[in-house]
């Protein structure tokens, strides 16, 4: 089942336009499909607004579901451009993450989330540290974007730190791979 928070025009190169949902749509979605099949795991995406952030977490705590709950959060563009505004990002941090039992931040995303610069295996671990400290159970920061032969994803929580190596593609078609590494 899914809820609906933004219609975008996307492929595997990118981002064309996206149109936002009004955060009273989203809630309807999410409360109408919980109360038809309750779910026993839920994944989050783009969150572009504080509105939308807390539409999503006022759903979540009607539909009392505390089982997993993972959060891609989805804050920058391929190209660069932020999809996300700094209200949301502070909203984000403070009232959502805590809440979460995985967030799955590629390296720009955990570094907006933690003021730290990623240039290496170990500036992931020490994000990924200061991100369960916010409260979060697991992290699996995606390593795709560090220059390299191998990527390096990263997973972390309190008792682990466990490291997926794999060789790198050369395709220009990798749009929308941690949006299915989190729905994973």
């Amino acid at each position: 089942m899914t809820a609906i928070t933004a219609v975008t025009s996307q492929n595997t190169t990118g981002v064309n336009s996206i149109i936002s949902i009004p955060p009273k749509e989203i809630s309807k979605q999410i409360m109408f499909t919980s109360k038809d099949i309750k779910p026993d795991a839920i994944k989050i995406g783009m969150l572009h607004s504080k509105k939308v952030i807390d539409t999503v977490i006022k759903s979540l705590n009607r539909i009392k579901n505390n089982k997993i709950i993972v959060l891609d959060p989805v804050m920058i563009a391929k190209g660069g451009a932020k999809l996300i505004d700094d209200n949301a990002i502070k909203s984000l941090k403070l009232k959502l993450i805590n809440k979460m039992t995985l967030i799955t931040p590629n390296i720009p995303e955990a570094e907006i989330l933690t003021k730290t610069k990623i240039n290496k295996k170990e500036d992931m671990i020490y994000a990924a540290n200061k991100l369960l400290e916010i409260g979060v159970k697991n992290v699996l920061i995606k390593g795709g974007h560090l220059n390299s032969k191998i990527v390096q994803d990263i997973l972390v929580n309190k008792s682990e730190i466990k490291i997926f190596n794999s060789r790198r593609y050369k395709t220009k078609n990798t749009h929308g791979t941690g949006c299915t590494l989190s729905s994973a």
